[in-house]
C-alpha cells in the first residue's frame, strides 16, 4: 500500500502513447561532420512501413518512474491524461509495474497525449503533440526525491509552483531532465528552479541549447551548468559515454561493453538518467551511480521502447558483478 508521504522516488511530467511506425524505404542525409541529419521520404507518394508496435505509459517522466520501481524504490507519477481509452490503458500501464497512480488526473474534456515514432535502422525520429491540460501539483508529502521532466508549452507557471513546493521542502532533492518546452522556456525564466536542483541531466546538444554557447567540451558545459545552481550536473554523450561534474571532480563513464548492436535507441537517454538519480536515491556515491546507468541504457536499446528493457536491480547487479576492470568512472 502506497503512502503520500512515503515514497522514494516521485516523477513529474507528461505521459503519452508511442506507436513505433518501423518505415521500411528511407534515406538520412547528414552534413560533412555526419551531424544534422534528416530523414528523407519521396514527397507526395506512399510510403511504404514494415509494422506498428503501440506503447502506452511512457514519455520521460513516465520511463523514469517505471526505472525507479523496477529498482525496488518506492515510485509514483504525477500527470494527467485524458478520459478516453488511451488515458485508460496508461494508468494500468503504471499499475502493472507498481507505480503508484493517485497523482494522476484525467482530464474529461481532453484526449490522452499521442506520438507517432518513426523508426528507421536503430533510431528515431518522433511526431510529438502536447495537450494543453491545466496543471496542478498534488499534495505529495515529502518525498525523498522529484524527478521532473517534460512537460507542456503551456507549463510554465507549474514550475513556479513546483520551486515554491521545494522552497518549503527543503527535505526533498530534484532531479531535473528538462524535455522540449522547458528548454524553449530559457534559463532566466526557470532560474530559480535551476538554483534548486541536485541533479542536472542532458546531453551535450541540449546543454548547448540552454547555455546558448557553441562550446563542446563536455567539462565546460558542466561548468557552465553549474553556475546555474545545479549541485550535481550530468551530461550524456550517447553511445560514447556520459560525465558527471559535483562542483569539485568532474567523472567520464564509459558505456557498459554490448557486443549487440542496438534495436533502436528509444529510452537510452532516460534509462540513464533516472538510474543514476535512483542509485543515488538508494544512496549510492555519484561514482557507483555512474556505473549503473549505463547498464539500463545497454539493456533498453535491445528492445522496442523505453521500458521493456528496463532492468530490476538484481539483473543490474549482475551486469556489475560481469563488468570488465575498466569499467569504472575515470576522474578527469
Amino acid at each position: 500500500m502506497f503512502f503520500k508521504n512515503n515514497f522514494d522516488f516521485v516523477t513529474i511530467g507528461d505521459t503519452t502513447i508511442d506507436a513505433f511506425i518501423k518505415i521500411k524505404e528511407a534515406s538520412v542525409n547528414c552534413d560533412i561532420n555526419k551531424e544534422n541529419c534528416q530523414i528523407c521520404f519521396d514527397f507526395a507518394n506512399k510510403v511504404p512501413y514494415e509494422s506498428v508496435t503501440v506503447i502506452p505509459a511512457v514519455g520521460n517522466s513516465a520511463n523514469a518512474a517505471v526505472a525507479a520501481s523496477r529498482l525496488g524504490l518506492k515510485s509514483a507519477y504525477v500527470g494527467n491524461v485524458g478520459n478516453d481509452q488511451n488515458g485508460k490503458d496508461c494508468v494500468n500501464a503504471f499499475k502493472a509495474e507498481n507505480v503508484c497512480v493517485n497523482f494522476i488526473k484525467i482530464h474529461k474534456d481532453k484526449k490522452t497525449n499521442y506520438h507517432y515514432v518513426l523508426w528507421y535502422k536503430d533510431e528515431r525520429t518522433i511526431l510529438i503533440k502536447h495537450e494543453e491540460y491545466n496543471y496542478e501539483l498534488p499534495h505529495l508529502g515529502s518525498p525523498k526525491w522529484i524527478y521532473l521532466s517534460s512537460l507542456g508549452e503551456n507549463s510554465l507557471p507549474f514550475h513556479n509552483e513546483i520551486e515554491n513546493y521545494l522552497k518549503f521542502h527543503p527535505e526533498t532533492n530534484l532531479a531535473f531532465q528538462p524535455g522540449t518546452f522547458q528548454m524553449k522556456f530559457g534559463k532566466e525564466k526557470l532560474a530559480g528552479l535551476y538554483k534548486m536542483t541536485k541533479v542536472f541531466i542532458c546531453n551535450i546538444q541540449e546543454a548547448q541549447r540552454i547555455l546558448e554557447t557553441k562550446e563542446d567540451k563536455p567539462t565546460e558545459l558542466m561548468k557552465m551548468i553549474s553556475y546555474l545552481g545545479p549541485k550535481i550536473v550530468v551530461i550524456t554523450d550517447g553511445p560514447r559515454g556520459a560525465y558527471a561534474y559535483n562542483g569539485e571532480d568532474a567523472w567520464f563513464m564509459p558505456p557498459y561493453p554490448d557486443s549487440n548492436p542496438p534495436l533502436e535507441r528509444t529510452g537510452a537517454g532516460d534509462a540513464f538518467s533516472s538510474t543514476f538519480v535512483s542509485g543515488l536515491a538508494m544512496g549510492k556515491s555519484i561514482e557507483e551511480a555512474l556505473m549503473m546507468a549505463p547498464i539500463n541504457s545497454m539493456s533498453v536499446v535491445q528492445y522496442i521502447g523505453a521500458q521493456e528493457g528496463l532492468l530490476t536491480l538484481p539483473e543490474l547487479e549482475k551486469y556489475l558483478q560481469q563488468a570488465p576492470e575498466d569499467y569504472r568512472p575515470r576522474r578527469i
